[in-house]
């Protein structure tokens, strides 16, 4: 689930779609505006699966969990190496 597995494709993982959020969050964003974001990338790659968007809210539980973002004032925010 965290890590691909024989039955999970890499892009499925959640540390692949957590990247995907990173990458995305260059400025703090609402977690509506990360979602749509993010499956506009998605979209727009040719060859990923669909995501869930329980899968989206488990990606950012296992960044929040790694203290890589952070919620300020509704907005989702990067952590400061």
């Amino acid at each position: 689930m965290i890590l691909p597995t024989k039955r999970l494709s890499q892009d499925r993982s959640l540390l692949y779609v957590g990247a995907e959020i990173l990458r995305l969050a260059d400025e703090p964003k609402t977690v509506s505006r990360l979602w749509q974001d993010l499956q506009s990338s998605r979209s727009a790659q040719t060859g990923l699966a669909p995501l869930t968007y329980d899968w989206f809210v488990l990606s950012l539980d296992l960044l929040f969990l790694m203290n890589a973002i952070k919620n300020e004032r509704g907005r989702i925010e990067k952590v400061a190496p």
